[in-house]
């Protein structure tokens, strides 16, 4: 589905990806796990049109290359983004119908595809009539989410969605995600809660400075001991994840 070969990316003279290599097939949960400033959400942005690429990066044959976002989520790409965006002033139905309009979807489909995205998070369907300000953080990023499917995608790109929820709310976040899945959309997960993340995804791939240095099944590399020594609570002296294997 998705296909990313020898991608470079850059931020100014600054590089951000390194040669990266990754597929996506369709129905697949992939997470993509790494420290800040790895690369993981620029590989988001890379794929989403947000920020410009050089190298290969196709969906389902199309050419992403020097697309723009809008065009990009016309194939088929939601991407939710780190830190929610939801707009305060408007209630929980408009934030919904914001991203359909934007991709002009018809007002009858709009309503249905509102409907049906508040049958998928049934706190949102007790609050349709509240104010985004009024959200609590994990109201708000579901509400995120939500939006990002009203588009029906095939690929939904989400950025650390259990991002500042608390320990209870981060179980509930992942089910929901486990849930997007089981609706028929792909995933690609970029997610700081590496065993949760590992914990719902088939694949993952590991990131380092902008390249890939490891990937394979989530299960195993929730068994990989560097993988577990550098993210999954082995201590602050982990060491780096690549060598042999990569």
């Amino acid at each position: 589905m998705l296909e990313v070969r020898e991608l470079d990316a850059f931020y100014g003279a600054v590089q951000a990806l390194r040669a990266v290599d990754l597929n996506v097939h369709e129905g697949e949960i992939v997470t993509l796990v790494g420290a800040n400033g790895a690369g993981k959400s620029t590989l988001l942005r890379a794929v989403s049109g947000v920020i410009s690429a050089r190298g290969t990066l196709t969906f389902e044959g199309r050419d992403l290359i020097g697309l723009s976002p809008e065009n990009v989520a016309r194939l088929g790409i939601a991407h939710v983004p780190e830190g929610r965006h939801v707009f305060p002033g408007l209630t929980v139905v408009e934030n919904l119908e914001v991203a359909a309009y934007a991709l002009g979807i018809a007002n009858k489909q709009v309503r249905a595809d509102v409907e049906r995205t508040l049958a998928m998070f049934p706190v949102l369907a007790d609050r349709r009539r509240s104010y985004g300000w009024s959200l609590s953080g994990g109201e708000q990023q579901m509400l995120a989410i939500g939006r990002g499917l009203m588009a029906h995608p095939r690929l939904l790109l989400l950025d650390e969605p259990s991002l500042g929820l608390a320990p209870l709310l981060v179980e509930e976040m992942f089910g929901v995600i486990e849930s997007i899945r089981a609706e028929g959309h792909t995933i690609l997960l970029v997610e700081q809660n590496a065993a949760m993340a590992l914990s719902v995804a088939d694949r993952g791939y590991v990131l380092e400075t902008g390249a890939v240095v490891r990937e394979g099944p989530a299960r195993v590399l929730l068994e990989d001991e560097a993988v577990v020594a550098a993210y999954l609570g082995g201590g602050h002296d982990a060491p780096a994840v690549c060598g042999p294997g990569v």
